[in-house]
């Protein structure tokens, strides 16, 4: 018997895994035991087929092999490879030597091409905290592994090429890391969106603060097209972001060919149909839903009427905790889902209430019906409301007024550094993330604008979550003018994102 690592994706985290091969005397016979799914038994046919077109003969007898520990469920076919290697080491054809402190990983074609898997930036970094320093994967996979320091990776595309490495037959050169990162860059420029100031506005102070916004509006004034906007005008994000969002994409399967850390924030639109399992995550093999491959991103929910309200009241808990909790009878699991929610709607069926170009076809009772589909709770969430009317001709055919998001996007970096300064040494990267009992000590008010916040509450009927968060909007709209002080106008400019909400659900 030989042990060879690998590991399992347990939520978005890996644990090492122990592949355990015993060949004895007997009837020909290979079993794999440990909890492995249909996709881990079928591997045995995959290997089977593998060795024979590479040339080596498949071991005699009867073969047993083991996954350590037995009682973590096994998915996937990340395991062809390292079960092949403790085959090929158990029937003598590999020196045991030779995969001490290694990990391997990969899926076997039947003529023994080696395809790419999932998770591996969690197994690199599982492989680093157990002190493994070779890293066995297929190419694509190479950048992805690489992004963890400390390890020596060997990228493999074919098995015969693996073990005449590791017969030293032949050598395999250690990976480099590539130095042309994969960036997904917007499509949409604030500059091509013309008119709606106000909007814009809001997008920026959404951006550097991360603050949730929703935009409601006739058809075709451009809520969708803004919301779209949104990705041009955040910063990249930091290494300790990158490392927890590709972490994500990669057990997710999302990640594309080749690609190692990813540098832009995730946009994620998923379409009105959605179910809460896609929204959240779950399942029988729990998995990161689109709450949570939009971390540190943006969440885009266009139609938000159109959505479910079981599946609404769902973002309830992560828009307050910034992580999913998904509990099954075998345990609980966490996914991080610290996301910006962007969401566009009309304010009602047809769309058009309250346009002076269009009259509403609406009766009193749709509309009603219509706006009760969106919860006064989850309402309260959305730090700005904006208003998107139609626009006007001028507007339209005016072509130098509008910023270019590169003009937003350095101010709303400037933002984000202060609050960098602001919460160094601690977890909170961003103002809505500031918790309730550090809002008096990070959101310092002048005397005028406390004042004017207490006013604002008795009159705009605030709720305790719409007081804070309005300190918080507040803030971020201070550090964009460069402020240590919460001034007057700010707590202002963030009551007007603020007021419109309320009146709609009056």
């Amino acid at each position: 018997m030989f042990q060879v690592t690998s590991s399992t994706i347990v939520g978005i985290h890996a644990l090492p895994i122990t592949v355990e091969t015993d060949i004895s005397f007997g009837m020909r016979s290979f079993t794999i035991v440990g909890l492995p799914d249909t996709t881990v038994k079928e591997s045995r046919d995959r290997i089977r087929a593998a060795l024979k077109n590479t040339g080596c003969t498949f071991p005699r007898g009867r073969i047993t092999v083991n996954l350590a520990p037995a009682d973590i469920k096994k998915q996937g076919p990340v395991y062809d490879v390292p079960i092949a290697i403790s085959l090929l080491i158990a029937s003598g054809e590999i020196p045991r030597d030779t995969i001490q402190d290694a990990l391997f990983l990969g899926e076997l074609a039947l003529d023994g091409t080696i395809r790419c898997v999932n998770g591996v930036l969690s197994a690199a970094l599982m492989a680093r905290k157990e002190g493994k320093t070779h890293l066995y994967l297929p190419k694509d996979n190479v950048q992805e592994a690489l992004c963890v320091k400390g390890l020596t990776v060997f990228g493999i595309d074919e098995l015969s090429t693996l073990i005449d490495h590791l017969t030293k037959r032949s050598t395999i050169e250690p990976s480099i890391k590539s130095t042309h990162p994969v960036e997904l860059k917007s499509h949409f420029d604030l500059f091509d969106i013309r008119g709606q100031e106000l909007a814009k506005r809001g997008l920026e102070i959404a951006a550097a603060g991360a603050h949730n916004i929703l935009f409601c509006g006739p058809p075709g004034t451009g809520k969708t097209l803004l919301a779209r906007a949104l990705p041009s005008i955040l910063p990249n994000l930091s290494e300790t972001e990158a490392i927890e969002v590709t972490c994500l994409l990669s057990v997710a399967g999302e990640l594309q060919g080749q690609q190692g850390l990813v540098q832009t924030r995730p946009f994620r639109a998923p379409h009105h149909s959605a179910s809460a399992v896609s929204l959240v995550g779950g399942g029988a093999w729990p998995r990161p839903g689109e709450v949570s491959l939009a971390h540190r991103g943006v969440l885009f929910l266009d139609e938000l009427p159109e959505f479910s309200g079981h599946v609404l009241e769902h973002l309830r808990q992560p828009l307050e905790d910034g992580h999913v909790t998904i509990s099954r009878a075998s345990g609980s699991l966490q996914f991080p889902a610290r996301f910006l929610l962007a969401a566009a709607m009309n304010p009602c069926p047809c769309g058009f209430l309250n346009d002076p170009k269009h009259a509403c076809t609406c009766s009193l009772v749709q509309i009603q019906k219509y706006k009760k589909k969106i919860s006064g709770p989850l309402l309260d969430r959305f730090d700005l409301t904006i208003e998107v009317p139609n626009i006007t001709l001028t507007d339209l055919q005016n072509q130098t007024s509008s910023e270019r998001s590169q003009d937003v996007l350095s101010r709303v970096e400037r933002a984000r550094e202060r609050q960098m300064h602001r919460f160094e040494d601690t977890s909170i990267l961003v103002n809505n993330e500031i918790p309730p009992d550090k809002i008096s000590a990070w959101c310092k008010l002048s005397v005028q604008a406390e004042s004017l916040l207490q006013e604002a509450f008795t009159r705009q009927r605030l709720s305790a979550r719409g007081y804070f968060r309005t300190q918080k909007v507040a803030r971020t709209i201070a550090d964009l003018d460069a402020s240590d002080l919460i001034l007057p106008q700010h707590i202002a400019e963030a009551l007007q994102f603020k007021e419109y909400s309320l009146q709609q659900h009056t």
